[in-house]
């Protein structure tokens, strides 16, 4: 896995779009963390690991199954699987942030196929999250 040049880019692309997402939404204070240490652990390690084994595990290891149709490297069930966890962070995110979420979906369906097993999409994911929480969440008041 850590010899596939095409992940370790996944893993390094993660930080020009922290960079970005700073410099439009400003730097946070991340001593958040030290108030909320669990809310900080089940977003940046539960949430995705049980994302993960939902999204990438179960339904597009379900699809995978039953569709065959692929466009380029896009596989049907990844573009559905896609669509379904980026419709479900619609209903609980902010708009910009759940619109987010479908390259990021789309990159981890696609390691989840490369690889044929989540090690791959639930490392990104817990490394994505785990970034976005200290170089960009704001957390309520």
């Amino acid at each position: 896995m850590l010899r596939d040049r095409w992940l370790l880019a996944a893993f390094a692309a993660a930080i020009p779009v922290w960079g970005a997402l700073i410099a439009w939404k400003g730097a946070p204070d991340p001593t958040w963390i030290a108030r909320e240490p669990l809310r900080f652990l089940l977003l940046a390690l539960v949430y995705p690991i049980l994302e993960e084994i939902v999204f990438r595990g179960l339904i597009q290891g379900e699809l995978l199954k039953r569709l065959r149709a692929k466009a380029g490297p896009l596989s049907a069930a990844n573009a559905i699987t896609s669509a379904v966890f980026t419709a479900l962070h619609l209903a609980l995110r902010p708009s910009w942030l759940a619109l987010g979420t479908l390259p990021v979906s789309l990159v981890l369906g696609h390691f989840r196929e490369r690889h044929g097993g989540l090690a791959a999409p639930i490392a990104l994911h817990v490394f994505y999250n785990t970034g976005f929480l200290l170089l960009v969440y704001r957390a309520s008041p």
